[in-house]
């Protein structure tokens, strides 16, 4: 049996209330489980009280702020929208995740729908999936036309530009997980019946098309990873270092005090 040697800052944590719930959380106890969980809730409640910091910054100086969420089914973007929004105040944020387009707004402008969501003074928007659904799920599944699909990649650059020089902050977030990975998570959401209603008929199909996936994500990266709107590719293999690599990266990118 390994021996592990802890440390006075271990104990603490682990004589916590998260670390207790962490070391019996599971019938057999796993410490090294434990202490992992019991540092990432610590350095996950100090990266929390910096965010409310952000958002009073935000609401006190009338900053817009539109932080986007994309990557593969299963990345665990919601998962960490939760986390970031746990405490702020829920009066001035939003979480936009749009349904399928009605007959009306597949008539309009691609990104009229997403303008209607954008944040107004003092608020931020997060988008779990954003227009960027054109530039690889919906060419993939054959939801758009080739020329649909060209003529997104053609405005969206422009647009960002629009929508920056308009003093709207914009923070590029993409999951980024491995084939075997979000096939594991598929199966733990099949087997889970609180979590089964996730599963939807594009998840089905993504490991049948991950190749296809990955040839439009790299033409998204090729051309839309501007200076003046970087993309921020996350490994999302390990959910708990992805979601503090994705607050500690949007601390970062707010000027906030």
């Amino acid at each position: 049996m390994s021996t592990i040697n802890l440390t006075s800052e271990d104990l603490n944590l682990l004589n916590s209330k998260d670390g207790m719930h962490a070391l019996l959380k599971s019938k057999k106890v796993n410490l090294d489980k434990a202490l992992k969980v019991s540092r990432y809730d610590d350095e996950l409640k100090k990266k929390q009280e910096e965010l409310i910091k952000l958002q009073n910054w935000a609401i006190e100086n009338n900053k817009k702020v539109v932080i986007i969420f994309e990557g593969r089914d299963a990345a665990g973007k919601g998962g960490a929208i939760r986390r970031i929004t746990e405490y702020i105040n829920p009066r001035q944020y939003r979480i936009v995740a749009l349904n399928v387009p009605t007959e009306d707004e597949t008539l309009q402008w691609f990104f009229q729908r997403y303008i209607n969501q954008l944040p107004k003074p003092g608020e931020i928007v997060f988008f779990d999936r954003s227009w960027y659904n054109r530039a690889v799920v919906e060419p993939v599944n054959g939801f758009c036309s080739p020329k649909e699909y060209e003529t997104f990649m053609s405005q969206v650059n422009e647009f960002e530009k629009m929508l920056i020089e308009s003093d709207t902050y914009l923070i590029k977030l993409y999951f980024s997980i491995a084939k075997d990975e979000q096939s594991k998570r598929f199966e733990e959401i099949k087997n889970n019946p609180l979590k089964r209603w996730k599963i939807t008929p594009v998840d089905l199909k993504a490991q049948e098309l991950w190749d296809d996936y990955t040839t439009y994500k790299t033409k998204m990266f090729d051309q839309t990873n501007t200076e003046l709107a970087p993309w921020k590719i996350i490994d999302a293999n390990d959910k708990y270092s992805a979601r503090l690599e994705a607050v500690e990266h949007i601390l970062e990118k707010i000027p906030y005090n």
